[in-house]
Order: structure tokens, then C-alpha cells, then sequence
């Protein structure tokens, strides 16, 4: 009796684990997980370069921008305007190589392999006369009773 229950667990977790390893070893799951490996490091990468280079250039007051702070009086706790001011350049910088390096060449791969779309016959038109939308395929207008010649698709 025991044994049986230890079978029927194993064969319940080894179900589980089959379809856990299924689901990680799925091709989307592990570029996913490579392109924000891949994404963190060049955001550091990113941080660095515009807290160690772009903002120590740009001059602010009482030294580089990258230290630069306002003390709030009523509380002498330092606002830290430059750290603030390093991650907007950041984002700017990481979004403007994400758009021409990832979006741009992305979308011109899709819009070149899409099919091209055929669009749909036509399945009404115009009644000459009264102008109404009538069926294509119709010989008379439903409208102004108006004899029209009927259109062979």
C-alpha cells in the first residue's frame, strides 16, 4: 500500500517537473531571460558612462553635476538633483539606443517579410440612380426599384 502511494507521487511530481522543464526550455522563456540579462548589464554599463563621464563635464554649481544638491531647510536632508538629473540622462540615452538599434531594424524586418494583405472583393456597390448601397450581385435597387445590371464577380 505504501509502495503504491510512493508511485503514484512520483509519477504526479515527475508530470510536474516534465512540464516545468517544458515550459522553461520553450525558446521565448530563455530569450526572454537572456534579454534582460543582457539589458541590466548595459544599463549599468549606460549608468556609469553618464555618471563618470557626461555629467563630471557639465558644470553646476559648487562643483560637477554628478554631486550637485539643494539642502531642504526645514529638514537638512540633502535633495540630490544631480543623481536625479544622471538617470534622466540615462533613460534618454538607453531609449534612444533602444529605438535605432532594437525598433527600428525590427519593424523593417517585419514590414519585409509580412504578406502582403489582398483586400476583400467587393460585396456592394452604388445604385447609378439613387445612389443607395445595394448588393452586388443585385438587379434591381431595393430603394428606387430601379433596373440595374448585375455585376459577374
Amino acid at each position: 500500500m505504501a509502495s503504491e502511494r510512493i508511485r503514484q507521487l512520483e509519477r504526479s511530481t515527475t508530470g510536474t517537473l516534465g512540464g516545468f522543464r517544458t515550459f522553461i526550455l520553450r525558446g521565448n522563456v530563455v530569450d526572454l531571460a537572456v534579454g534582460i540579462v543582457i539589458g541590466v548589464a548595459f544599463s549599468t554599463l549606460v549608468m556609469s558612462f553618464v555618471s563618470n563621464v557626461i555629467t563630471p563635464l557639465i558644470p553646476a554649481p559648487g562643483g560637477s553635476l554628478s554631486t550637485w544638491f539643494i539642502t531642504i531647510p526645514w529638514t537638512n536632508k540633502p535633495l540630490n538633483i544631480g543623481t536625479f538629473i544622471n538617470a534622466v540622462i540615462s533613460f534618454i540615452i538607453m531609449a534612444f539606443v533602444i529605438y535605432y538599434f532594437v525598433v527600428l531594424p525590427i519593424n523593417g524586418l517585419v514590414a519585409r517579410f509580412k504578406p502582403k494583405e489582398v483586400p476583400a472583393p467587393a460585396s456592394t456597390r452604388d445604385c447609378p440612380y439613387c445612389f443607395s448601397t445595394i448588393p452586388i450581385q443585385a438587379s434591381r435597387c431595393p430603394d428606387c426599384t430601379s433596373q440595374v445590371q448585375p455585376v459577374t464577380p
